[in-house]
């Protein structure tokens, strides 16, 4: 019986879903390298890359091809660099929504201070100069 497609495709971003795996990938966006390059970028232990590049070649991400001594990956279809473009994009988009949130969150509000205590003065019930409840019993007393 085959895979539901979604299921595929959650297997297919679990791969993805390594730090170290993501990386490698990135590296490969210029061109094919060899193992002892990708080692002197990421700065991790040779047996950890080996681990990681086993996965991506089981799951037929990238490719390895043997230059005599050296082993050279490259990645196996240029959609992978294309996804990682999309994937920056996205987070690109995300965190300047955030950025944006986060300013007018930290700005000042116009006219709180004056509003609350202008409403005071006519004995009606403070408005809270943010998102919490007033407690308007305390109001009336």
């Amino acid at each position: 019986m085959p895979v539901p497609l979604y299921q595929a495709k959650a297997e297919f971003f679990r791969t993805l879903g390594h730090p170290v795996r993501i990386r490698v990938l990135e590296l490969l966006q210029d061109g094919p390298r060899p193992v002892r390059e990708l080692l002197a970028s990421i700065e991790i232990e040779p047996s950890n890359l080996s681990q990681q590049l086993a996965v991506l070649r089981r799951t037929q991400l990238v490719t390895a091809t043997r230059e005599g001594n050296t082993v050279v990956y490259a990645l196996s279809t240029p959609d992978v660099a294309e996804l990682l473009r999309a994937a920056r994009r996205i987070l690109t988009e995300l965190i300047t929504d955030q950025g944006a949130l986060l300013t007018e969150l930290r700005a000042p509000e116009a006219g709180a201070a004056g509003a609350a205590g202008a409403a005071g003065a006519a004995g009606a019930a403070p408005e809270a100069s943010d998102d919490r409840p007033v407690d308007r019993r305390s109001a009336r007393a």
